[in-house]
């Protein structure tokens, strides 16, 4: 099973680079490196994730650790700024993808694995890399695992606190 690029899942295309946007050095734009807080909700206001009261995280813009359309709502904001989106499924972690839910024959998993539904079960794909897949359903034959990411499909609102730009 290979992974899904979510660039090419959510259409963005490619990230405007720094020397051709016009941005100034402590603005957000690609290749440069940005520690932030941020915070991940459902449309319900269900807070999914959060390093508001822990750790920063800090990344290059467009080196892939941050989906293409959360890195859009980041272009031009500096250190200090706070700002609130709301993200479309197609521009946070993509739509669902029939294709990426498999059945496979139970014999395939070990015998003493204590299936249920929600499982979290980690496969290798045909390069060796580890993909996370959720179980979804299973009996005495077969056993069904959705890859997709347990966000795909929903809209997401992404409220971040840059701390620093550099580079």
């Amino acid at each position: 099973m290979d992974k899904i690029n979510v660039r090419d899942i959510t259409g963005l295309g490619d990230i405007p680079e720094p020397e051709n946007t016009g941005y100034d050095a402590g603005q957000v734009c690609s290749g440069r490196q940005v520690t932030l807080h941020f915070e991940l909700a459902l449309a319900n206001g269900d807070i999914v994730d959060s390093n508001f009261d822990g750790e920063a995280a800090t990344f290059r813009i467009g080196d892939g650790n941050l989906p293409a359309g959360f890195e859009q709502v980041l272009f031009e904001l500096r250190a200090g700024d706070e700002h609130s989106a709301e993200l479309e499924a197609e521009d946070a972690f993509g739509p669902r993808n029939p294709d990426n839910i498999h059945t496979f024959p139970r014999y395939r998993f070990p015998a003493d694995l204590a299936m249920e539904e929600g499982l979290v079960i980690n496969f290798a794909d045909s390069a060796g890399n580890d993909q996370a897949g959720v179980l979804t359903a299973f009996n005495a034959d077969r056993v069904t695992v959705d890859f997709n990411h347990p966000l795909a499909g929903k809209k997401i609102r992404f409220r971040v606190k840059i701390l620093s730009v550099t580079g």
